[in-house]
């Protein structure tokens, strides 16, 4: 691994915002999926909750296998079960979802620990994940068409969870514990050994202190 790649690795990961994820709500379009993945690279997130009926399980699999070198991916069978998951963790569950109550996205203190609950462009939010939320939001629209598509919509919000974040120094300190950092920089650096790990339930082998393997502690004749 050349200096460059350590160097973009450790500055990635030291932006990464673990208090700050996505949670998308029976989404199973491959195009919406991949890009809010792509999206929450882009702003720091780690994690994507992905709520996805049995049925559509493969469709899932198939679209998150191309991104989840950066993004972690996690699927759940419903939405309760995500979504009181991160409740237990104190964030606030903020729903996008088109209703009378719903306030301006920009209202939402994005700062603070924070799921955010995408639904399908047509029905919305389902209303198991809609108990579990402590806002809604809305885009506000200024033209005919009713809503946008909903990675746009993903973007758009998550831009501005962004912008507040910076303003607070959100990514000015590291906020990855120190095994998470280890994990992930391994994965990203050494993606073919942490393959070999996973799938051989092998233990990452350790790395010095400038993130190089240390000699005869890996099975890298293994690997190519």
């Amino acid at each position: 691994m050349t200096p460059e790649r350590k160097e973009r690795i450790n500055e990635v990961l030291s932006l990464r915002q673990p208090d700050l994820c996505v949670v998308t709500d029976k989404i199973v379009k491959d195009r919406n999926l991949a890009a809010i993945i792509r999206t929450c690279d882009a702003v720091g997130i780690q994690h994507v909750h992905c709520v996805v009926p049995k049925s559509e399980y493969r469709t899932y699999r198939g679209t998150s296998a191309s991104a989840d070198k950066f993004v972690d991916t996690v699927h759940h069978a419903s939405a309760p079960e995500a979504l009181a998951e991160l409740k237990e963790k104190g964030m606030q569950i903020v729903a996008a979802h088109f209703s009378p109550d719903a306030i301006d996205y920009r209202d939402i203190d994005y700062s603070k620990p924070t799921a955010l609950v995408m639904g399908t462009e047509i029905e919305g939010v389902s209303d198991e994940a809609l108990n579990y939320c402590d806002a809604k939001i809305v885009i506000p629209m200024m033209g005919m068409v009713e809503s946008f598509n909903v990675s746009v919509a993903a973007a758009i919000i998550l831009s501005e969870a962004q912008r507040q974040r910076q303003i607070k120094g959100a990514y000015d300190v590291r906020k990855l514990d120190d095994g998470t950092y280890q994990t992930l920089f391994f994965r990203w650096g050494y993606p073919k050994l942490a393959h070999y790990c996973d799938e051989n339930k092998l233990p990452y082998p350790p790395l010095d202190e400038n993130g190089d393997l240390i000699s005869g502690t890996a099975p890298t004749q293994t690997v190519d």
